[in-house]
């Protein structure tokens, strides 16, 4: 098929909508991507679908909420980031297209068992981890599911290396789609020590910060690498390019042997990782496509993880399947500054094991967003001691099977006073006006309440 496009794909882990340099005054140092903002269309309300890592991926790849595709926690010793085996794949889709694909990076759909790793869901190639969080020096990944164990190289170094080799080979006369997710700068918290160093002398940070800065400046500079090399091979002006991040910032980690602190600038969002605030789902999205999107341009209306498949296959001239049900929309006529209509609702919900539905969910419809806090109980792991078998053996899984127990068992509190935003006047979720406004209450409630079972009871039926 001729006239389709490259498509590189990058994807940060749990960096947030104030980590770019551009936006933070300075504060990070990110050249490469404050450069690429200002060649890029910029999607100001841009949303993941998840607070957390794999659910957000199984709606890039599916274009879907995450509870349909079965893949709703980060638990992969229990199987809960699996994506469910029937579930069809943008990679799937660009392949029957003519794409060469490949995968490079953190995974996290799947960890231990082939069937749902890359090479299974539609990726040609792939070098990877597939669980959740890794070690950057003391690696283990996988080349076409081959384990590799760490030969010195940082790993996001690593990622960078792969995607230049990639870049280089693929044919010339085939198109190809990379989807580079970097786990930076995901904990744990290790970078080269004149990485950090930079932000040591600045004075400003905490130590922890210094290195997840670090961290986010290594990928810049491999960023920066990887453009370099779609030049020098004649590919950058035919490919689109995205820049975005799984979900919104993590500021505290508990679950570590030595707890981090990360708590910094994210342009004044509520909250961060793991919760349905904006600090924890609006994230930053660039697009760059020469000659196509005009360079420099802001888009304002919000946008969800769920419309980058039919967008991406609109643009790579591939038609949607008739028979593939989907929850987002193809956004090619708003990027491209054309009236468009858009869903004007979105929904989240998230929480540990089996999903609750007033736990920590939320729903936007227009500039209105109702929320219902996280229930504690309903956000504890009681099984955390298999998280480091997972990361670092995780041979013991491969060759035993997931836990395949029932969940543990957990008594639930009463679910918390629901609470209502007007994002227009309020983008910081200071002011609820749930008691002022009762019937736009009870309004996005039932439309919440009808979301999540119509989505749990996908999630059923796929189990």
């Amino acid at each position: 098929m001729s006239g389709q496009p490259n498509i590189l794909f990058i994807l940060a882990d749990d960096l947030g909508y104030g980590d770019l340099s551009a936006v933070n005054g300075g504060l990070s140092d990110t050249p490469v991507l404050d450069n690429f903002l200002s060649q890029s269309v910029s999607l100001t309300q841009q949303y993941s679908s998840s607070p957390v890592c794999n659910p957000s991926r199984a709606s890039l790849m599916t274009g879907r909420y995450p509870h349909r595709t079965g893949s709703i926690d980060t638990l992969e010793w229990r199987g809960l980031e699996r994506l469910a085996l029937d579930e069809t794949t943008l990679a799937d889709l660009l392949s029957r297209g003519g794409y060469r694909t490949a995968h490079i990076g953190k995974w996290h759909l799947g960890a231990f068992d082939n069937r749902y790793a890359p090479l299974s869901r539609g990726f040609d190639e792939s070098v990877c981890f597939r669980g959740g969080g890794h070690d950057y020096f003391d690696w283990r990944i996988e080349y076409d599911n081959i384990p590799q164990h760490s030969d010195g190289r940082y790993l996001t170094d690593v990622w960078t290396d792969e995607a230049i080799g990639f870049l280089g080979r693929v044919p010339k006369d085939q198109p190809f789609f990379l989807n580079l997710c970097y786990n930076a700068p995901h904990v744990p918290l290790q970078v080269p020590e004149e990485e950090a160093d930079i932000f040591r002398a600045k004075g400003l940070f905490s130590e922890d910060v210094c290195k997840l800065y670090g961290m986010i400046r290594r990928m810049d500079s491999g960023i920066g690498r990887v453009l370099e090399a779609l030049k020098a091979n004649g590919q950058y002006e035919n490919t689109i390019v995205i820049f975005t991040s799984d979900n919104g910032p993590e500021f505290m980690s508990d679950y570590l042997p030595t707890p981090t602190h990360t708590e910094r600038f994210n342009s004044g969002l509520r909250g961060s990782k793991g919760c349905v605030y904006e600090g924890g789902v609006k994230v930053p999205l660039l697009m760059r496509w020469p000659g196509e999107l005009s360079a420099g341009t802001e888009v304002n209306q919000m946008t969800h993880f769920t419309d980058w498949l039919p967008t991406l296959l609109a643009a790579a001239n591939i038609s949607l399947p008739s028979d593939l049900a989907i929850d987002g929309v193809n956004l090619l006529p708003l990027l491209r500054g054309e009236s468009h209509s858009l869903p004007d609702t979105r929904y989240w919900q998230w929480n540990r094991y089996s999903p609750v539905a007033e736990c920590n969910a939320a729903v936007r419809e227009g500039d209105w967003k109702l929320v219902f806090p996280a229930i504690p109980e309903a956000m504890r792991v009681f099984d955390l001691e298999w998280l480091a078998v997972s990361m670092y053996q995780p041979e013991y899984f491969i060759e035993r099977g997931i836990i395949d127990d029932a969940e543990p068992f957990r008594v639930l509190s009463t679910p918390g006073q629901v609470e209502l935003y007007d994002l227009s006047e309020d983008p910081a979720e200071s002011h609820d006006l749930a008691e002022r406004n009762p019937e736009k209450v009870r309004h996005l409630s039932l439309k919440l309440e009808n979301w999540f079972l119509e989505v749990e009871a996908d999630r059923q039926r796929n189990r």
